[in-house]
């Protein structure tokens, strides 16, 4: 699965909420400014390149649905963070996210009873 950009993932976002969509669609997402529309169209052939996007002919125009699940992106690009940036070590993803204050006490209580639980 190839990488995305920051505005590509924001695309894929939104496609996951809306889809099946067409680029006027997604474009209808974007607060204020909104960027062009051929802006947004490129962005979407760009997806449709990597893979992310199938694009069904309607008329003039295309409606696109995902080919990965928002999901499967999810799990992939945590597992590459962890990888990237913790050693590979999710203790070391949580202890960080701890000490920056990012996660509580109770937060961490809640992950427990939800490990314990599905042993």
């Amino acid at each position: 699965m190839e990488k995305l950009t920051y505005q590509e993932e924001e695309v894929m976002r939104f496609i996951w909420k809306l889809e099946p969509c067409f680029t006027k669609d997604v474009v209808g997402c974007y607060d204020k400014p909104v960027p062009p529309y051929t802006t947004v169209a490129s962005i979407i052939n760009n997806l449709k390149r990597k893979g992310y996007l199938k694009a069904e002919r309607f008329g003039n125009t295309y409606r696109y649905t995902s080919m990965v699940g928002q999901e499967e992106y999810t799990k992939k690009s945590v597992n590459n963070l962890v990888r990237n940036y913790f050693a590979n070590s999710y203790k070391d993803m949580v202890s960080f996210f701890a000490k920056e204050q990012k996660i509580s006490k109770d937060d961490l209580n809640e992950i427990i009873d939800l490990i314990e639980k599905d042993k």
